[in-house]
């Protein structure tokens, strides 16, 4: 199970970072693309379809991490106590509400998208709703600094 766990772990971490390099590159090119009304290609649409596809297994993982580490049981016996200490409270809470929050709105903004008409109005709707849920993305990190910090870099129990 240690193993499994911390199979689970390195990659949970290492799609994190493709999941912003890829959020990234899709709203640059959107904010390009909006502003500059540039065609919106088979290539943004791809891109866009990739981040998306990114960020469904990055919940994959987080979800299988959240049962497997015992999130879910830490708050149903002892929810008064997850509450109190801020670093329990970000993983048994704060973190996965605001990456799910932040899927929903990914998932919205592309229905969007597609349904747009004309190639400024989906650059402009892949910028504004993969913004927001970008934003809720790095509000949902735990960073170093924070009362939740994990390392940068996790590979199979190696910090960096």
């Amino acid at each position: 199970m240690l193993f499994l766990n911390q199979l689970l772990l390195t990659l949970h971490n290492l799609t994190r970072w493709a999941l912003l390099v890829l959020a990234i590159i899709v709203l640059f090119q959107a904010l390009q693309g909006w502003l500059n009304k540039k065609a919106y290609t088979d290539k943004n649409r791809k891109l866009a379809g990739i981040y998306s596809g990114v960020f469904d297994l990055q919940i994959l993982l987080g979800v299988t991490l959240f049962f497997s580490k015992g999130w879910s049981s830490a708050l149903m016996n002892g929810g008064s106590e997850v509450m109190s200490t801020a670093a329990v409270r970000f993983f048994a809470i704060e973190h996965w509400m605001l990456m799910l929050l932040s899927v929903v709105i990914l998932h919205i903004g592309s229905s969007k998208v597609k349904k747009n008409d004309t190639d400024v109005k989906k650059f402009r709707n892949t910028f504004i709703w993969f913004g927001i849920s970008f934003v809720l993305v790095l509000a949902a990190i735990p960073w170093p600094g924070m009362a939740a910090a994990r390392p940068l870099l996790r590979i199979f129990g190696l910090a960096f």
